[in-house]
């Protein structure tokens, strides 16, 4: 069972948590210039990484706040957690590179430099969105 550390509540079983996806993607700056292949590219592709991925969760059993959590994705181990708005920590894994070693990106074709630490559907923010060097 993978015991995940609300900010707010502290450690709780997995069952009590949801599953958000992808922390960090921003949402288009005009959604209405985009195209069906931009479309899809901000709903469905995302980073696959071997090592640290940020990631939303919801404590939906609990208190009910969205936050994000930093996993290494070769282990499932949760290497830490962060409130929304919070700036993501600065962790290592053996299994991947530190993420000093990031870069900025955009996710989608027409988005700002940036990401949404919002729920799903929330107005965007300025956040940073990044992705691996790596191949």
């Amino acid at each position: 069972m993978l015991i995940i550390d609300c900010p707010w509540c502290g450690p709780r079983q997995e069952t009590e948590f949801g599953y958000g996806g992808q922390a960090h993607v921003a949402y288009p700056e005009d959604p209405y210039a985009l195209d069906d292949a931009a479309w899809a590219e901000y709903l469905f592709y995302r980073d696959n990484p071997k090592g640290i991925y940020a990631e939303r969760w919801v404590h939906s059993v609990g208190c009910r706040r969205w936050f994000n959590a930093l996993r290494d994705t070769h282990t499932y181990d949760i290497m830490a957690v962060y409130r929304m708005g919070e700036p993501r920590p600065d962790v290592t894994s053996p299994h991947g590179p530190r993420d000093s070693e990031l870069v900025q990106s955009t996710v989608v074709p027409g988005t700002p430099n940036g990401a949404s630490d919002q729920a799903p559907g929330a107005a965007p923010d300025a956040a940073t969105s990044t992705e691996r060097t790596g191949k």
